[in-house]
């Protein structure tokens, strides 16, 4: 019996032992696993692309693909036709890692009376295909502008519209960096919401839609891009679709921002795809502390915003003096607007940003 005894007491010694083993190595590679979770998190960069990936709408808010709120700030080009060479893929680079720019937007001038995409469809469309290589190179979100001024009402041109759209969400339909802005500033008397953008923005929408069915899309409204209560009290039934609030601090205060409140109350998202520091003409005194005011109101209230311009116009909004000029390798010579924008990544040589600010270039700068 007591042979019987010491050998279930040692049986016992032995599960016991056992069971204690097994456990401890449950437990580290519990640890081990959680560890190697946490340096995985640790390593992913939250804002880039590949993590946010495709934009959403939620009420008045726009999110990441994972639901969590993203504000994007960055510049627009002036337009491509006039000011092609200062936008290089070095230029983006710069923009990105030491502005902190998220976004960079594509104003293509549509209008035949001033060469825009009208006049010279297919060079328009390739010098778009070749900034956004660079967006995407680069991780940036880019907006593919569609910009209408004085060829004021977005129905004058719908049809090229419709297919230059369809090419381009054809083409980037399984890229996420890329955002849609269909009309730039519908303005005039005869430019109703209702009878001229609102029809127009949904055949685009529906265009863009069939393509790439994840895409954010920006819908100019009127009164250039101030006629925003109109959309807010007649919205496209649709998701994913942002309206556009231009302002500029020397012309556009408290009376807009009440209308952007007004919008929000009633979940309707802005994204402001034009602002700028001068009054609306773009040239003249610098707003300097209406336009601080603006930035905070609009940080405070993650509202997307895209400044006007990166360029070297001789204004008072541009980011860089007319003396930026981009050189060549061999004979430092400014290259010509004729100059294709593959010869120009082939022979030209980085000139600093920053050595050519404009008096707005150093306070945008500060403010992104």
């Amino acid at each position: 019996m007591k042979k019987i005894i010491i050998c279930i007491a040692i049986f016992a010694l032995i599960m016991g032992i056992i069971f204690i083993y097994f456990k401890l190595v449950k437990n580290n590679n519990s640890i081990f696993s959680s560890e190697k979770t946490e340096n995985v998190e640790e390593n992913i960069n939250k804002n880039s692309i590949s993590y946010t990936g495709w934009l959403k709408t939620s009420g008045a808010e726009l999110q990441n693909e994972h639901g969590e709120k993203i504000q994007l700030k960055g510049l627009s080009s002036h337009g491509i036709q006039w000011f092609p060479d200062v936008i290089t893929y070095d230029n983006l680079k710069e923009l990105k890692e030491n502005w902190h720019i998220n976004v960079f937007r594509i104003a293509m001038y549509t209008d035949q009376n001033v060469n825009g995409y009208i006049a010279h469809p297919e060079e328009s469309k390739a010098l778009v295909k070749e900034i956004v290589q660079y967006a995407k190179d680069l991780d940036l979100y880019v907006i593919i502008d569609w910009h209408i001024l004085s060829d004021n009402n977005p129905q004058i041109y719908k049809q090229q519209s419709i297919e230059f759209f369809d090419e381009m969400s054809r083409e980037y339909a399984d890229t996420p960096n890329v955002i849609y802005e269909i009309c730039n500033e519908p303005n005039g008397y005869d430019v109703k919401w209702e009878t001229s953008v609102k029809p127009y923005a949904e055949e685009l929408i529906s265009t863009i839609r069939k393509n790439c069915p994840k895409s954010l899309i920006i819908v100019g409204t009127t009164e250039w891009c101030k006629g925003i209560k109109n959309a807010a009290d007649d919205p496209i039934n649709t998701p994913n679709i942002v309206y556009a609030c231009h302002f500029y601090a020397g012309s556009h205060r408290d009376e807009l921002r009440s209308k952007i409140d007004y919008c929000r109350e009633k979940n309707i998202p802005i994204f402001v795809s034009e602002c700028g520091i001068t009054d609306a003409t773009g040239n003249g005194r610098i707003y300097e502390e209406e336009f601080k005011k603006w930035i905070e109101y609009l940080n405070n209230n993650n509202i997307s915003w895209v400044f006007w311009s990166f360029c070297n116009k001789d204004e008072s909004s541009s980011i860089l003096t007319p003396e930026y000029k981009i050189q060549t390798t061999n004979e430092s010579e400014e290259i010509s607007t004729e100059t294709t924008s593959e010869q120009v990544d082939e022979n030209t040589e980085v000139v600093k940003i920053d050595d050519y600010l404009t008096e707005t270039g150093i306070i945008i700068k500060s403010l992104l």
